[in-house]
């Protein structure tokens, strides 16, 4: 199967609907053989009848109709697959994200089409629990950051009173915890918290990270106190001490930051969990000298991810329901 490499390449080759769903069923079914949605019916020696007309499959078991966006993150879409596959590859593939006017323009969609495109393309993007991270004694580094405006630019009913909480500074209590969590490996884990507690922060510790583990920190308190090997560095001092850093967290959250400040300008917090995804997802699958995914890489992993992911508007935007 041809796989584009850049992103001219992929308008050309995904302009064809046919071409579309050969690529989709390829990536989602194993050696492209469909699966009934509705029995679980693998395609075998007997095969689903193609319907060339209505661009679909009938399975011969059940005898029900299914295209290849049913239970996929492009179920009941009136948008074609040429639309949503070219906006998986800019996705995928811009290093700072795209926003949804600029998939607006470039698609001839609406804006409010594009946003709800994009955030069902992140639900693609959602890292598969693969363990956990350190095994065999690696290195991960952790650190927590915040996300929000400035205190200065609120206005005076919405400010936060007082002089602050668990070591978290009046200024910075309007804005969202983020805690991170990056195996030298390349591997990373985020997650929005209510407080980096002691409680909340070992909790996360035990949540992702092995037994084996060697971690690393700044000189937060809350990270003291854990049943791993730990390394602490204390950034008032120095930010390197040989092997001792967390430079490499502090290097996500600069893209992270890069993609939400330049890139979207305004993020709720509670969609800020797909949007860290999204820039976990970029990280890991970035180009190294260990693992030199190309574009055409990126995109084909998250094809294969979106099976079972399906994300409707109601629930996007919290009147049902599910992860908002």
């Amino acid at each position: 199967m041809k796989i584009p490499k850049t992103l001219t390449e992929a308008v050309r080759h995904y302009s064809d609907e046919q071409v579309c769903i050969d690529t989709v069923a390829a990536l989602r079914w194993p050696n492209g053989k469909p699966v009934c949605p509705k029995c679980g019916v693998e395609e075998g020696e007997r095969k689903h009848y193609w319907l060339a007309a209505q661009k679909r499959w009938k399975c011969y078991a059940c005898r029900k109709q299914f295209s290849v966006k049913v239970n996929s993150l492009f179920e009941d879409s009136p948008l074609s697959l040429d639309k949503w596959l070219v906006a998986l590859w800019m996705l995928c593939n811009c290093k700072n994200g795209v926003s949804s006017h600029e998939i607006a323009r470039e698609l001839g969609i609406a804006q409010k089409s594009a946003w709800h495109l994009l955030h069902r393309l992140r639900s693609a993007l959602q890292s598969p629990d693969e363990g956990k991270l350190g095994d065999g004694g690696q290195i991960v580094e952790m650190d927590e950051t915040f996300y929000g405006g400035k205190l200065k630019n609120m206005h005076k009913s919405k400010r936060p009173k007082g002089t602050g909480f668990s070591g978290v500074p009046v200024a910075a209590m309007a804005k969202t915890i983020v805690v991170g969590m990056l195996e030298r490996t390349g591997r990373v884990r985020a997650e929005v918290v209510a407080e980096r507690t002691s409680q909340v922060l070992h909790g996360l510790v035990q949540k992702h990270l092995s037994d084996g583990a060697t971690l690393m920190t700044d000189e937060w308190g809350g990270y003291k106190g854990t049943n791993l090997a730990h390394e602490i560095i204390n950034h008032a001092n120095e930010y390197v001490r040989g092997q001792v850093h967390t430079q490499g967290i502090e290097n996500f959250w600069a893209l992270l930051k890069r993609g939400l400040h330049g890139t979207y300008i305004s993020v709720e917090p509670f969609h800020l969990f797909r949007y860290i995804d999204e820039q976990a997802f970029r990280y890991e699958h970035r180009a190294t000298k260990d693992k030199p995914y190309t574009n055409a890489d990126r995109f084909a992993i998250a094809l294969t991810q979106i099976a079972g992911k399906r994300l409707t508007w109601n629930e996007l935007t919290g009147k049902e329901e599910g992860r908002v």
